[in-house]
């Protein structure tokens, strides 16, 4: 079996015949895809410790900082720094809680409002935890993919 990243793909991740799309049902099956990509960016998440940059031709510099472990969960944000005018701007600024045992990645609350216009109008226009739970992890989902594509990859730990 090829050991490349990118050898583990969601597009098998079941989705029950009574899921439907923003359903939270559907919601977890967006959750297993978001650790499946992950898994592509960062091979040992349990492991990593710390902060790190994952650098790729033609594309920003990846920031990625553990920020909290517990037995099950390990927290992590995500993001690119931005040279701005005004000062760096850090975006999109996720964090994001990996459930190792149930194999599961998911967005959380907490980053600030977007920066761009069209997130914000978006932002505003979702009313229910769900749907805000959905496009949370829609853009993470659509990112780690694009990071994956780009390059990007942070090593895995060194066991001493």
């Amino acid at each position: 079996m090829d050991s490349s990243p990118l050898t583990l793909s969601d597009h098998l991740c079941a989705i029950s015949w009574r899921a439907r799309p923003g359903s939270f049902v559907s919601l977890m099956t967006l959750y297993e895809s978001n650790y499946i990509r992950l898994g592509w960016l960062l091979p040992d998440v349990r492991a990593i410790e710390g902060r790190h940059v994952s650098l790729a031709a033609d594309d920003l510099a990846l920031h990625l900082e553990v920020t909290e472990r517990c037995r099950y969960t390990t927290t992590l944000n995500l993001s690119y720094v931005l040279a701005c005018d005004a000062g760096p701007v850090v975006t999109p600024d996720l964090r994001v809680r990996v459930y190792h045992d149930a194999r599961l990645a998911e967005a959380c609350d907490g980053a600030p409002l977007p920066r761009h216009e069209q997130l914000r109008r978006l932002h505003a226009s979702l009313r229910q935890e769900l749907n805000e739970r959905w496009a949370r992890n829609v853009l993470l989902n659509k990112w780690l993919e694009y990071c994956a594509e780009r390059g990007h990859r942070f090593p895995a730990p060194r066991i001493p």
